[in-house]
This record gives structure tokens, C-alpha cells and sequence, in this order.
């Protein structure tokens, strides 16, 4: 992997972790396009990025990292519990699932369940607008439904806001839940891969990585800051049209 490949490999991570259009689906389509194939040295590096995006989570929340958040920490960890079991006890199954076909699919898939959320829910007032205020149940289903983003191409961000859209939180509050949950389930991931290539960092260059990470970390913080923002005005109808329109490319060149 060369220094463009890893800018363009970290940027893609870092636009797309927190958004729910997901992110590996966009990894492996710019990596085939970058003729990078999924080595273990490879896989390696997207270690390393996804590590800068849940750095970039902590950055922009560092303010929730106190005693006086607890409650709302307990029930982030309660989210994770299903995708934390599934993922584990399907560890290896999950993994064979990965190829741009299903990625395809579950892209138009994902796209359909946003449209007919947003139509659902239009311009119901919200029942929580504050993630501090989510209760405990609302914070078992969104967990639940996070457990669908372990197909590749559903989106980890996706599922999460469609879950909590679905049991009353507004549109902010849906993409914040979402960001902090992002963050003991990436480390998870992060940390069984990590386990898995480790020796693979002795055969890869560390300039690229050092820039994919940097670069990663950049536009993630970014992208968390500007999403929260577009929210305040606009609906996820747009996320869900790229969904699709994407899905059915992918389709069509593969």
C-alpha cells in the first residue's frame, strides 16, 4: 500500500464510520477499485483507521467520560450485550458472508428501511431528544437492532438510528446514541482483529499507516461534527436514496 492509497483508504473510513451508509461496504468497493487485495497486512491497516475513528468519538464526547454520566454509559453497555454475543458466537460465520454481492444487497435493503422509517415516523414530535434520557428498554432494542449490521453492507450506524428511531428518539439524539455506542463495539472488533494480525504489522510499512490514521481521525472528527448539524435541518431520505443507488451500482459493475 503506498501513501494515496492509505489517504484515500483513511478518508473513506473516516466519512463513512459514522454515517449510515457503511463503512466496510465502501472499504472493500475502494479497495478492489484501488487493486488492493484483502491481504493480512491489509486488513492490518483498517485496523489501525478504525482505531483513529473511535479516537475521533472520544475526542469530540470527552466531555461524557465523567462519573456524572454513568447511567448513561450503563446503557450504552446494555446495547452492546446482543451484538457482542452474536458477534462472538458467529465470529466465523459473519466473515464468510463478505463479498460485494451481499454488501449490494443489504445497501438497497438498508436504503428501503430508511425511507419507510422516515415515512413512518415524519414529523412525530420525538419522545427523547436528549441521549441522556433514553431508557433502559429503548436501549436493549436498539441493541437488538444493531445485531443486523453484523452482515457486511447494512451499516453498524444504520441499523443503531433506524433502532432508535423507531422507539422515539429524534434524529440528533439517534446519530449521538449511535456515535457513543460505536465505541465498545469497535473496540471489540478492533481488538479481536488486532489479536489476529498483530504479527502482520512486522511485514507493513508504518508511513502509511501513520497517515491512514491520521487522516482517518481528521475526517471522522469532522464528519461527527457536521452530521449532528445537517440533522438539525434534514431527514436520513437522503441516506437512504445513496443507499440504494449505490447498492444497485455495485450490482450492475459486479
Amino acid at each position: 500500500m503506498d501513501i494515496l492509497q492509505s489517504i484515500i483508504l483513511g478518508f473513506v473510513e473516516g466519512l463513512t464510520e459514522f454515517l449510515p451508509i457503511s463503512s466496510t461496504g465502501h472499504l472493500i468497493v475502494v479497495s478492489d477499485w484501488l487493486g488492493l487485495a484483502q491481504t493480512d497486512s491489509n486488513k492490518a491497516f483498517e485496523v489501525i483507521i478504525q482505531l483513529a475513528a473511535i479516537l475521533a468519538v472520544i475526542a469530540s464526547y470527552k466531555e461524557r467520560f465523567s462519573p456524572k454520566y454513568v447511567g448513561l454509559w450503563t446503557k450504552v453497555a446494555l446495547s452492546f450485550v446482543p451484538v457482542g454475543l452474536v458477534g462472538l458466537l458467529f465470529h466465523d460465520q459473519i466473515k464468510a458472508l463478505f463479498s460485494v454481492q451481499i454488501v449490494a444487497v443489504m445497501f438497497i435493503v438498508g436504503g428501503i428501511i430508511f425511507l419507510l422509517t422516515e415515512k413512518f415516523i415524519g414529523e412525530k414530535p420525538p419522545q427523547v431528544d436528549d441521549i441522556n434520557e433514553v431508557s433502559y428498554t429503548q436501549s436493549l432494542i436498539i441493541g437488538i437492532a444493531q445485531v443486523f449490521a453484523l452482515i457486511p453492507g447494512t451499516s453498524r450506524a444504520g441499523s443503531t438510528i433506524i433502532g432508535a428511531l423507531l422507539v422515539g428518539l429524534s434524529r440528533k439524539a439517534s446519530a449521538e446514541f449511535s456515535f457513543l455506542l460505536a465505541l465498545p463495539v469497535m473496540a471489540a472488533a478492533s481488538g479481536l482483529d488486532l489479536i489476529s494480525h498483530y504479527q502482520d504489522f512486522a511485514n507493513t510499512s508504518f508511513l502509511p499507516l501513520i497517515v491512514g490514521f491520521v487522516v482517518a481521525f481528521i475526517t471522522a472528527y469532522l464528519v461527527i461534527k457536521l452530521f449532528i448539524r445537517f440533522l438539525a435541518n434534514f431527514t436520513f431520505v437522503a441516506f437512504g436514496w445513496y443507499r440504494i443507488v449505490f447498492g444497485v451500482l455495485l450490482l450492475v459493475l459486479y
